[in-house]
């Protein structure tokens, strides 16, 4: 059975990434402890709300440093994904994780299209990934944000929302999701149970 640790820092909906995770038969464990994250099998950044809260609240638990440290597999999670970047354009501009090069900026999806983006958008694929190993390209998954991450070489598949949204990328051994696999139905659960089977 499957081990992976859930980073319960007070800015993430962790009660419901745990439930589908359980409910694949994993073993959960959430915690913000820095010692049990830098000793974690494997990693999820849930998170909601605003990049600078969720910055602070790592800074307060001390988990930069581990975080940025750590080198097996992690996925974030929405606003998880984006703290995997450089900065966001959030309030006067926020420093994130630093994983992938490259500025979250505020969405601007055209006329007609309303901030945030919530609901269901069909996934593109870009790139072959483990991760995305039996996700159909044009699969639904369900997204709620406000912001959004560059496009670029990272990205391993994108919806779009009056312009491309970069949906799933990845840096060496760290992936993000910017939609929230754990109420994505079929596509989702497929990428959470490719998470647990990544070589930790």
């Amino acid at each position: 059975m499957s081990e992976v640790t859930v980073l319960g820092y007070g800015a993430g909906n962790v009660a419901s990434v745990q439930f589908a995770l359980e409910r694949l038969g994993a073993t959960v464990r959430v915690t913000a402890d820095p010692t049990e994250v830098a000793e974690a099998e494997r990693l999820i950044v849930p998170g909601v709300g605003a990049a600078g809260y969720a910055m602070s609240r790592l800074r307060d638990l001390n988990l930069i440093e581990p975080l940025q440290a750590f080198s097996r597999p992690l996925l974030g999670v929405c606003l998880g994904q984006q703290l995997l970047f450089e900065t966001s354009d959030e309030g006067d501009g926020v420093d994130l994780l630093g994983f992938i090069p490259g500025r979250v900026s505020r969405l601007e999806p055209g006329p007609g299209l309303t901030v945030p983006h919530m609901g269901w958008s069909r996934l593109s694929r870009d790139q072959d990934d483990p991760l995305l190993q039996g996700v159909a390209d044009g699969a639904y998954a369900y997204f709620v944000h406000a912001f959004v991450c560059p496009d670029g070489p990272a990205s391993l598949a994108r919806a779009d929302y009056g312009g491309p949204v970069p949906a799933v990328v990845r840096s060496g051994n760290r992936w993000g999701c910017q939609f929230h696999p754990e109420r994505s139905a079929a596509a989702g659960a497929t990428i959470l149970r490719n998470f647990l089977e990544l070589a930790a």
